[in-house]
């Protein structure tokens, strides 16, 4: 046991020492923060998705379990931005964001970074959804499992359907909202643009009842860049916008 102690803090000094040096590296070649801030990054997103855990527990113990997302959001927030000078600023002067409830959140979906967005913009009383793979994940899927995301098979539409049919009650008895990027990937896209959209969130939608908000981030290419190699500290403005029922029953059933 002590050995793997030792053999875990051994590692967590090299991994901070690593960091650090592509830190200061990074004021001669850029690329080197890229580097630097991806390598925090996944800490981050691990040390929050334990934290997590823990919290999904305790919140549900009390009665609040709907609210670990938003707690655990909140924190991803607050690490990444101490540990990489990268956030996402809020323009919701109609606090639309936390006083629409029920609703789909919609998005644009550009890079993993926009697990920061969410972690700034989250709604108390909200849930993701993801592919279903992703509860296998160590830490982030556990997490993700007790925090009740919407997992969702894309390559089964049966069990899709499901998914989003037990979301629909749960939104209707729970008051719960659900965020989705309608787009289904990242679009990784250096000018502001949308891939096509998926159906799933106009759909669920109409089942249940509830409204659309849109959330839109601003690209953000000058901040991350993948095929770049570009990483550096920012704020990236998002917005959420008036919320609004569609008609999408008219065209989609």
């Amino acid at each position: 046991m002590s050995s793997l102690i030792y053999y875990f803090e051994f590692l967590a000094a090299a991994y901070v020492a690593l960091t650090l040096t592509l830190y200061m590296l990074s004021i001669r070649i850029p690329a080197a923060g890229f580097f630097a801030r991806l390598l925090v990054s996944y800490v981050a997103l691990i040390v929050c998705a334990c934290y997590g855990v823990f919290v999904s527990i305790f919140l549900r113990v009390f009665g609040y379990g709907r609210s670990s997302q938003w707690a655990t959001a909140r924190a991803f927030k607050y690490v990444m931005w101490c540990t990489t000078g990268v956030t996402f600023k809020i323009e919701d002067p109609n606090d639309y964001l936390n006083t629409t409830r029920p609703a789909v959140f919609i998005g644009n979906h550009q890079t993993e970074l926009d697990v920061l967005m969410l972690g700034c913009i989250f709604p108390k009383w909200c849930s993701v959804t993801a592919k279903s793979s992703l509860k296998k994940v160590p830490f982030l899927g556990w997490f993700m499992a007790l925090s009740g995301t919407v997992f969702i098979d894309r390559k089964n539409s049966s069990s899709a359907r499901h998914a989003m049919a037990g979301a629909s009650d749960e939104m209707k008895r729970d008051r719960q909202s659900v965020y989705m990027f309608p787009e289904g990937t990242r679009s990784y896209a250096k000018e502001p643009m949308l891939l096509p959209f998926k159906k799933g969130a106009f759909h669920l939608a109409v089942q249940a009842g509830v409204p659309i908000v849109p959330v839109v981030a601003a690209n953000y290419s000058n901040i991350l860049y993948v095929q770049g190699r570009k990483f550096i500290a920012g704020e990236i403005p998002v917005k959420g916008m008036i919320s609004f029922l569609f008609i999408f029953h008219f065209l989609f059933y």
